[in-house]
């Protein structure tokens, strides 16, 4: 008797149904944010809104497993950073790379700033990477280079407001998000 269960995957068509959903949910989600109804993100899939919700029960669980990649991406910004002798121009270097990521995927900004209950994987990822830029922003402040009254929230408030970037090309919201990078690093530098 056979007591271990085989481990699941779907039928290629199932698979390929699910690859198209996420697909889909990054393109809507980046394109008009995390209100866009289901029913937009199945059409775009070429999907019943039934399919999706049979793969992701819920909005949230279909954001998170959505932006999954772009959250282990902004994870390895945090760690590169992290491992830069520097812990100034590794902060600098968490600023210009995650102000970028923003502006190419704006979904992404919206998801990683939101407290989805249901997706505490991404919750606690978010919180994890949070927590170490915190770290990173102390020995920045130790070093003299970062202002000492830095708080973690200043981050998330230039987070948010890189999210009002508007433009009407990938290449101007870039170019924007960069000037904003630079600007932010120098009101965040310490004086003198």
């Amino acid at each position: 008797m056979v007591t271990s269960t085989l481990p699941h995957s779907l039928r290629s068509d199932a698979q390929d149904n699910r690859d198209l959903i996420l697909a889909a949910a990054r393109a809507v989600f980046t394109t008009r944010g995390l209100n866009a109804p289901v029913r937009e993100i199945a059409r775009q899939a070429g999907v019943g809104p039934a399919t999706v919700y049979r793969r992701f029960p819920t909005k949230e669980t279909l954001a998170a497993e959505a932006f999954a990649d772009k959250l282990r991406a902004c994870r390895a910004i945090v760690d590169e950073a992290i491992a830069e002798p520097d812990p100034w121009r590794g902060f600098c270097l968490v600023i210009e790379k995650i102000c970028e990521m923003h502006a190419l995927d704006r979904g992404f900004t919206v998801a990683f700033m939101s407290a989805y209950p249901n997706a505490m994987d991404f919750a606690a990822s978010r919180a994890a990477t949070l927590g170490m830029v915190a770290g990173l922003a102390h020995r920045a402040r130790e070093a003299g280079r970062l202002r000492p009254d830095f708080v973690l929230d200043d981050l998330i408030i230039m987070i948010m407001a890189s999210n009002g970037i508007q433009a009407t090309s990938t290449a101007t919201r870039v170019a924007a998000s960069r000037r904003f990078a630079a600007l932010t690093i120098h009101a965040f530098q310490a004086p003198g």
